[in-house]
């Protein structure tokens, strides 16, 4: 139950700083609109979507448990914070900035656990196994939440970020995905390899594979830019069991 409430308290202070990032980088950049609607909260929530934070994990969780008896993935959003894109001189570019907030919010955040691990000798056993077990899943939550979100499709950031990296043309193509591309997420990156694997029996998960392969050297470095290789490699082996 402890590594649960720490687990969920690393991915909400993940999530809730990430939003709040966006609305900051668009206000630093002239649009006040997040601000006005209260979006620069800090306070969980106010980035609650009905659907994308509570109905669509919740369905998910529900159905693997009925069917599976097992959870193996689940998928959500937070309330996409307002902006209003053409506040800025360069409404393609400030829209890219906004969106890279975030997931740079979550590296520094991952960044920050490690820099928490130098606590842990000054703690008593129990109290330092704690904050172990809390900076694992800390910066856990941030990595693959921000890598996450750096996958080219909209209304991911990564997706935004392309849009605005990309010539005119291809960049209009690919920011008409932008109402379809939660759909294309579920399907491509957890339905997809679900059944497959399921049904099938056919190992297909590559974006999986990816974040996986990408976020073994992002925990060495993010410790070892604190300060501590030596704890990185043991993170790296109680995340990823090598």
């Amino acid at each position: 139950m402890t590594e649960i409430i720490l687990g969920l308290l690393a991915a909400v202070l993940a999530i809730t700083l990430h939003e709040a990032a966006h609305g900051y980088a668009a206000l630093a950049m002239g649009d006040d609109t997040a601000k006005r609607m209260g979006r620069l909260s800090l306070n969980p929530l106010a980035h609650v979507d009905r659907v994308g934070t509570i109905l669509v994990p919740g369905v998910l969780l529900l159905g693997q448990l009925l069917t599976t008896h097992h959870v193996s993935f689940l998928f959500g959003w937070a309330k996409p914070v307002p902006v209003a894109a053409w506040r800025f001189r360069n409404p393609r570019q400030g829209m890219m900035v906004v969106a890279a907030a975030g997931p740079a919010m979550n590296f520094f955040l991952g960044w920050l656990g490690a820099l928490s691990l130098h606590a842990v000798p000054l703690l008593s056993i129990e109290t330092g196994d704690l904050l172990i077990v809390f900076a694992l899943y800390f910066m856990l939550a941030n990595l693959v939440l921000g890598l996450f979100n750096l996958l080219p499709i909209p209304p991911l950031d990564g997706g935004r970020i392309a849009v605005g990296l990309l010539p005119e043309a291809p960049a209009r193509a690919l920011a008409r995905l932008e109402g379809a591309g939660i759909l294309i997420v579920l399907l491509i990156v957890f339905l997809l390899p679900q059944a497959l694997q399921e049904f099938f029996g056919i190992r297909f998960n590559p974006v999986n594979e990816l974040l996986i392969n990408v976020a073994r050297p992002a925990f060495r470095l993010l410790v070892a830019l604190a300060g501590d290789p030596e704890a990185g490699v043991l993170i790296v082996q109680e995340a990823f069991g090598d």
